[in-house]
């Protein structure tokens, strides 16, 4: 049985007087793949920074598993189960893949900089276990082979995957994905496409991702919300997502959707 696991209520995010999302109201149920979509510039990454705590909404609040997430920062967020990645590659280029992934355990760890400088037990205990458990989500992106490989000199599509294998390292039950396949070819993509679907059926993760490429979503998705100039215009699942008269007109305009619309009468006439 699924329940609902992030709650956006009224959430209004304004930038001097440009209002960036307006009134933004969503359920998520746990496990889901769940997409928001919408033109350039509809305020989907800033809803996104209001749920992983990055901007604080002037109004309305984020629930997770029914607990407001008011006032807290990225860290506390991040550390009560909710984990993102961005449109642009944060990874650190100099670093190795497993340093990488290791570096999403932060939030986990309880050793202090004193067992870091003598090396106590507890230090070693917890490296070890992190190195482990690393090296599994190197492995579950499909990146086993190149965990002493510097991440800046990775492909692009590896370098998505390594960003995801960080994020799971700090034990998520929540994961943003920010445009996960924007810049991808068509193979990666498809190799994305299935590691997102592993995140649920493996793990039982909750994905909500923002994302560009309307094959990936509707091949996807449970449900999709879609946004215009920072209001939620629509609401559905995939099918219902892809007839909506105001979704069309957001992405092709009123000429366009009238188009599209004469294209479909016509096409039913000759069915």
């Amino acid at each position: 049985m699924t329940c609902e696991i992030i709650c956006v209520r009224d959430v209004t995010k304004h930038f001097g007087g440009l209002t960036a999302v307006n009134g933004i109201n969503l359920e998520v149920q746990e496990g889901q793949i769940f997409s928001i979509i919408g033109p350039n510039g509809a305020g989907k990454t800033t809803l996104f920074n209001c749920i992983s705590g990055f901007y604080a909404p002037e109004m309305g609040e984020v629930l997770f598993r029914g607990k407001s997430l008011r006032g807290r920062g990225t860290d506390a967020i991040a550390a009560a189960g909710i984990a993102r990645t961005y449109q642009n590659i944060r990874l650190f280029s100099n670093l190795t893949a497993l340093e990488n992934v290791m570096v999403g355990f932060h939030h986990r760890s309880s050793e202090g900089w004193v067992d870091a400088v003598l090396h106590t037990r507890r230090f070693v205990r917890e490296e070890r276990a992190a190195v482990n458990e690393s090296l599994k989500w190197l492995r579950f992106v499909g990146l086993h082979g190149t965990a002493n490989t510097a991440a800046g000199s990775l492909p692009y599509g590896a370098q998505r995957r390594l960003e995801i294998a960080r994020s799971l390292a700090s034990d998520p039950r929540v994961l943003l994905l920010d445009e996960p396949t924007a810049g991808m070819n068509p193979q990666e993509t498809l190799e994305m496409i299935s590691l997102i679907r592993r995140l649920r059926e493996d793990f039982n993760i909750t994905v909500i991702l923002i994302e560009h490429d309307m094959h990936v979503v509707m091949g996807i998705s449970d449900r999709v919300a879609v946004l215009d100039f920072g209001e939620k215009i629509a609401e559905g699942r995939p099918a219902e997502i892809q007839a909506n008269e105001r979704v069309i007109e957001a992405y092709l305009g009123a000429g366009g959707a009238a188009l599209a619309r004469k294209y479909r009468e016509r096409k039913a006439q000759h069915a």
